[in-house]
């Protein structure tokens, strides 16, 4: 985690009038400029741990100015890829630039353009909130103090108050607040939810779609609380084991991804393995089925006739981010 410049002594000021301070605050952001490349381009990337695959052939862009959630299981390589992406790690084969730079030899001005909130943790946690803010901002010249405190301000702690004291939770929104204090032009969020109160993460959502939107900035967030994704993202990428990866915006995925359901008895006792454009077939347990496809009714009724499936009694269902992510990715 990074943060940046400061001007006269930290304070924890009192309270304001919410909507009236977030207004202010969402005016501030600025970007600095435009990029004409593509703010994440990976190309043919592999990445191996001894005999074991975790990227084969991942490609795909992230434009400036979008904010795109990057979607997957535990253990399909998303942390892997942003440790790539910061060149923590060299990738076996392929290609990864950032803004510009090739990842394994990010320059120390790209490094100051791109926020990161890896893991949320703080590594200094002897400091106190005022010495957090005053040690970060040195670094980064477009350090936002204003956002730093209003964030940080909601801890209701005085800012003597030491790091290694908080809940994880309250670390959390000392780290959320001090990478938005950066202005950063490039945002990556690695499941940044960790701790937060339900009240916390959706002011910082409404936060983080204002900074993106009024600067042009651009996005890329990991967060195992899928319905926030659907309130916050442009597009989303789903990596699933054996390298199979899907990008598409998130209104074009919401609205092809169809949900069905079908009665006990429907579907013979072995289920048959789906094809296109089937995308899975799940029993539930009353018996009844529930099927996943990119297919509108009529496509969907002839694919079931050919998998051998009474598609008598189909129903669509509508889904949340959260039941397409599932439906997509599989349960387990």
């Amino acid at each position: 985690m990074c943060a940046g410049p400061i001007t006269g002594p930290a304070r924890m000021t009192g309270k304001r009038d919410g909507i009236r301070h977030l207004r202010q605050i969402r005016a501030g952001f600025a970007g600095n400029g435009t990029m004409s490349a593509p703010a994440i381009a990976v190309q043919g990337l592999v990445h191996r741990y001894g005999p074991r695959t975790i990227h084969d052939g991942l490609s795909f862009t992230v434009p400036e100015g979008r904010i795109l959630g990057l979607l997957g299981k535990n253990g399909v390589g998303k942390t892997t890829l942003i440790r790539i992406l910061m060149g923590f790690l060299t990738p076996t084969a392929g290609t990864c630039r950032v803004l510009g730079d090739d990842s394994h030899a990010l320059r120390a001005e790209t490094k100051r353009r791109v926020g990161l909130v890896f893991e949320g943790h703080l590594a200094y946690d002897f400091l106190s909130i005022a010495e957090t803010e005053r040690f970060f901002a040195r670094w980064y010249p477009r350090w936002r103090r204003d956002v730093f405190w209003d964030l940080v301000e909601r801890l209701n702690l005085p800012p003597t108050h030491r790091i290694r004291h908080m809940s994880e939770g309250q670390r959390s929104q000392v780290v959320l607040g001090a990478v938005m204090a950066q202005d950063p032009d490039l945002l990556i969020l690695d499941d940044y939810t960790m701790g937060l109160d339900a009240g916390y993460r959706r002011l910082f959502l409404d936060y983080l779609v204002h900074y993106a939107r009024a600067g042009n900035k651009t996005v890329l967030v990991t967060s195992h609380v899928v319905q926030d994704m659907e309130r916050l993202v442009d597009d989303v990428i789903f990596l699933r084991r054996g390298g199979d990866v899907l990008q598409t915006s998130l209104s074009d995925f919401m609205g092809r991804f169809r949900h069905y359901h079908l009665p006990a008895g429907a579907a013979p006792a072995n289920l048959p393995t789906p094809a296109a454009p089937l995308h899975g077939l799940e029993r539930e347990a009353d018996g009844s089925l529930s099927v996943f496809a990119f297919a509108g009714p009529e496509e969907m009724r002839a694919a079931l006739r050919t998998a051998g499936i009474d598609p008598a009694g189909i129903r669509e269902r509508q889904m949340s981010l959260e039941d397409a992510f599932v439906g997509y990715t599989g349960k387990y």
